[in-house]
C-alpha cells in the first residue's frame, strides 16, 4: 500500500480482475465499488448495514460493504451481483429469481442474490429455514419473500 498525503492507494481484487484506486482511509467499499468501479449494482440502502441491499462477497463470505473499510479489503477477493453472470450467460441464482418473479422493485435483488449464492456455496440443497436465516440480514420493501425462498430452493 502506497500512502499520499490522507490517500492511499490500493489494489483491490473485484471480480477476478485487478483494480488500482485511490482512496482515504475512512472510505467505505461500497463507495469505491460503486462511485470508483462503476459497479453500480451494488446499491446503497441504509448505510448501517441492515437492509443488505449493499451485500457483496469478500473471499466467499456475504458482507453489508457499507460496513467495510476499503483499505480492509486490499488482498481479499471481491464479487459483485456483475461478477455472477459469464459471458453475456446469468447465473442460476439470477435466472432463478426471474423464473420465480422473486423481484419486484429490484433494489433488494443484488443484494439478496449474493446472499442466496453465498449460501449455496456452502450448501447444494438448502432447507427452507437455512435459506431464511442466510437472508435474514436482506430485507424486501415490495415482501416478495415467498417467491425469493421458491427462487432459492429452485437452484
Amino acid at each position: 500500500m502506497k500512502k499520499r498525503e490522507n490517500f492511499r492507494e490500493l489494489e483491490l481484487k473485484v471480480n477476478s480482475k485487478t483494480h488500482r484506486v485511490t482512496v482515504q482511509d475512512s472510505w467505505l467499499l461500497l463507495r469505491v465499488l460503486r462511485d470508483q468501479l462503476g459497479l453500480t449494482g451494488t446499491k446503497h440502502g441504509c448505510g448501517k448495514g441492515e437492509c443488505g441491499a449493499c451485500t457483496v462477497l469478500i473471499d466467499g463470505k456475504a458482507v453489508n460493504s457499507c460496513l467495510v473499510l476499503a483499505v480492509e479489503t486490499e488482498g481479499s477477493e471481491i464479487t459483485t451481483i456483475e461478477g455472477l453472470a459469464k459471458e453475456n450467460e446469468l447465473h442460476p441464482v439470477q435466472r432463478a429469481f426471474i423464473d420465480h418473479f422473486a423481484l419486484q422493485c429490484g433494489f433488494c435483488t443484488p443484494g439478496m442474490i449474493m446472499s442466496a449464492f453465498a449460501l449455496l456455496k456452502k450448501r447444494k440443497s438448502p432447507s427452507e429455514e437455512e435459506i431464511k436465516k442466510a437472508l435474514k440480514g436482506n430485507l424486501c420493501r415490495c415482501g416478495a419473500y415467498a417467491n425469493i425462498i421458491k427462487a432459492v430452493k429452485s437452484v
